[in-house]
């Protein structure tokens, strides 16, 4: 079963090898009609029916709910959510709209679009141009993701994201204060123009990332040290009545260290092999491509915005203690 519903890409077949293909530089009106992205959402007040017999076979009365609407698709008519009437929609134009400017005079490119969940999450990545080569020719580049979703699962989030070339991994370029990433709550109107000024700051936040990359590459770090890492971020804490104890999942501790050891991409690189640079990429490979997911789908929508990009972010930190 696939969570995506439509997409559109440029370059190699995304993972799940799903989506129409475009050739570079396509302008925005071609994005957004080949990803699925060429609809809006509406909204409508909310309705009940009271006074329903079936004995009788009566209909009852209809009655509205004035403090909640209901969001759906203007093509297929599909319900995509319940909000309250203070909810601010961000439309699937807005996101590639988005990028118009960035992609026409700022250098970017889009590489993938597209909507999950029928409708209740959508995205758009772009390459910033932004790159940085390691030692041993391990390439990193510099994106920038734009997601949204109208079923409460997301605020309107850009992130600045970068991709490892030989692994494909991702991995969120969040430097202390977390400024590689802007929230635009549903609450609040989304405004393109002012999450761009945010973002400005974060652009000179690659240099600042590229340096921490090279600094984890040099860092040579021993096996038990390696075990160490490994424990600490994959060790999940008590959550209540059902785990009252720290969790330590072994299973996945296994898999990340077999990737660390040699058998995952690029992992013999003279900048991942025995370097904090591969224990980070061990875990990133483990939560983008191996992590137990009811689908490939599931998997990415949680190595992007759930629990696997809490765990990429918990190997980094953990990194990042060791070149302190």
């Amino acid at each position: 079963m696939h969570l995506v519903q439509s997409m559109a890409y440029v370059g190699e077949t995304p993972w799940h090898g799903l989506g129409n293909q475009l050739s570079p530089k396509q302008p925005i009106e071609v994005w957004a009609k080949q990803a699925g992205m060429d609809w809006n959402i509406e909204s409508a007040e909310v309705r009940f029916v009271a006074g329903v017999t079936s004995a009788t076979g009566s209909l009852g009365s209809i009655h509205a709910f004035p403090e909640q609407r209901v969001l759906y698709r203007s093509d297929t008519k599909e319900p995509l959510s319940v909000v309250s009437s203070r909810y601010q929609i961000v439309q699937p134009s807005e996101i590639l709209e988005f990028y118009r400017d960035l992609t026409e005079v700022g250098g970017f490119e889009l590489e993938t679009a597209g909507v999950l969940k029928g409708g209740r999450k959508l995205w758009a990545l772009a390459r910033t141009g932004q790159s940085v080569s390691l030692k041993g020719r391990d390439e990193v580049n510099g994106y920038l993701l734009l997601a949204t979703a109208c079923d409460g699962t997301l605020a309107t989030t850009a992130q600045f994201t970068s991709v490892r070339v030989v692994c494909n991994n991702t991995l969120a370029i969040a430097i202390g204060d977390n400024t590689g990433a802007v929230k635009v709550p549903h609450r609040s109107q989304f405004d393109a123009q002012a999450v761009k000024c945010q973002l400005g700051i974060a652009i000179s936040s690659w240099d600042g990332f590229m340096a921490r990359m090279k600094a984890l590459a040099e860092c040579k770090v021993s096996d038990t040290v390696a075990e160490t890492f490994f424990q600490r971020v994959l060790t999940y804490p008590a959550s209540g009545q059902n785990t009252p104890a720290p969790t330590t999942n072994d299973s996945a501790i296994k898999a990340a260290h077999a990737l660390y050891a040699g058998r995952g991409r690029g992992a013999t690189l003279p900048s991942a092999s025995g370097t904090a640079w591969g224990l980070v990429n061990s875990v990133t490979e483990f939560v983008d491509h191996q992590r137990r997911a009811r689908s490939h789908d599931h998997r990415r929508d949680a190595a992007w915005f759930g629990a696997g990009a809490t765990l990429k972010q918990k190997a980094w930190d953990e990194a990042m203690k060791l070149v302190a």
